[in-house]
């Protein structure tokens, strides 16, 4: 039952129907669930589909898309990122965690979608040209001017390799005076991986030729620069988190740090096997990301898009011990935890937010999960915020 934007009881239809308000929907076959939740996109870059076949390392891509960006001016990033969201949309996202590298789309882009949107302002800077303090002070100041009724914001210093120690310091102590969520792109390559723990390789060499202090490097691993760096907290969400050193996972572990897997993203560049097991013993809470479409593996005539579904069962290829049940969880309960809507989003219980979705479903009820996985396609029905995002079929009208 919803009245208003939550949801005020959920039980079966004998138990409910005396409390229920004047007007129902019966959805018939349906599977009634959560909203899902994308813990990592770049919404900006939907367009970009297809665009730069796999890299040979890491490194080249980071150079392509730099220069793709180059190319493009407000508009090409206003289209690119509505028709993402409109991708999420239909395919049962309901919240969204968005890095924001062209924050001038803000908030008219917030109003061209449903979606409940957590935009983290990308903060890039290896030289200093800019001094540390201005940029996080201007940042922040832009992004609290902005009030979203749907969603939230946040800081987005985009990696360790590509911001300044001092970067890293004042955006994490910013979010954390300020009650924000902080996301960042952390131990997402091997290069990136050596550059800090061995002070050398292609992504060093590439870094300290474009200006950048490598002071930095050479002291441990990607994830013990932003301990030292004062960053690892539980309201950060690290993305990707792909190479671990001995003692890494415990310290997220400890920091109660969140980890956003993107499946998809991490198959495109063939990275080693993700450490969901070492992230699960040390406590660490795994959600799901789709990241953009910019590194999604793409044949001539494929289509992909901005699909958790997708992302869901490119795990259960990687992960085959994984239950439908808990990869279905790392994207709805996971998520709502990591961007600290623990109670509110990510589950149907009295007192959340009504970000549900249907999915056509005739089989078993012991079978919910397994087809919930399987689910291809778009959703039947979405609700965000209490209001029809996608309206079920009108046949299925009271």
């Amino acid at each position: 039952m919803i009245v208003g934007r939550r949801i005020a009881a959920v039980g079966r239809w004998r138990e409910l129907a005396s409390r229920s308000p004047k007007e129902t929907l019966d959805l018939g076959d349906r599977v009634l669930m959560p909203g899902l939740i994308n813990a990592h996109c770049h919404l900006d870059y939907t367009d970009m589909a297809g665009q730069f076949p796999p890299p040979k390392v890491f490194s080249d891509w980071l150079k392509g898309i730099t220069e793709a960006k180059a190319g493009w001016g407000y508009s090409d990033y206003l289209e690119s990122w509505l028709n993402g969201a409109r991708m999420l949309v239909r395919t049962g996202t309901t919240s969204v965690a968005d890095i924001e590298a062209v924050p001038q789309l803000l908030p008219k882009v917030w109003e061209g979608t449903p979606l409940r949107v957590f935009s983290f302002l990308e903060l890039i800077g290896i030289k200093g040209a800019q001094q540390p303090r201005a940029v996080v002070h201007e940042a922040a100041a832009r992004i609290a001017a902005l009030k979203h009724a749907r969603g939230g914001v946040g800081l987005s210093p985009h990696a360790p390799y590509s911001t300044v120690p001092e970067l890293l310091r004042l955006s994490a102590q910013t979010a954390r005076r300020r009650n924000w969520r902080l996301t960042t792109h952390l131990a997402e390559s091997a290069l990136e991986f050596e550059m800090f723990k061995q002070g050398r390789g292609p992504m060093f060499d590439w870094l300290q030729r474009s200006g950048r202090d490598m002071s930095d490097c050479g002291l441990g691993t990607p994830v013990k620069h932003l301990e030292r760096c004062g960053v690892l907290s539980d309201n950060l969400l690290a993305a990707h988190v792909n190479y671990l050193a001995q003692g890494d996972a415990a310290l997220l572990g400890r920091r109660r740090v969140h980890v956003v897997h993107c499946p998809r993203c991490h198959f495109y560049f063939h990275h080693d096997k993700f450490p969901l097991g070492r992230l699960a013993r040390a406590g660490v809470n795994v959600c799901l990301g789709t990241d953009s479409l910019a590194s999604v593996y793409k044949t001539r005539r494929q289509k992909v898009e901005l699909n958790l579904f997708e992302e869901m069962r490119a795990l259960a290829t990687n992960e085959p011990s994984l239950s439908a049940r808990q990869i279905v969880q790392m994207a709805t309960l996971n998520g709502a935890r990591a961007l600290g809507l623990g109670g509110q989003a990510g589950e149907l219980a009295e007192g959340c937010f009504a970000d549900l979705i249907a999915l056509p479903f005739a089989g078993k009820a012991a079978d919910i999960y397994d087809g919930v996985l399987h689910h291809a396609g778009d959703v039947a029905a979405s609700m965000i915020d209490g209001e029809w995002a996608m309206e079920p079929d009108e046949r299925l009208q009271p």
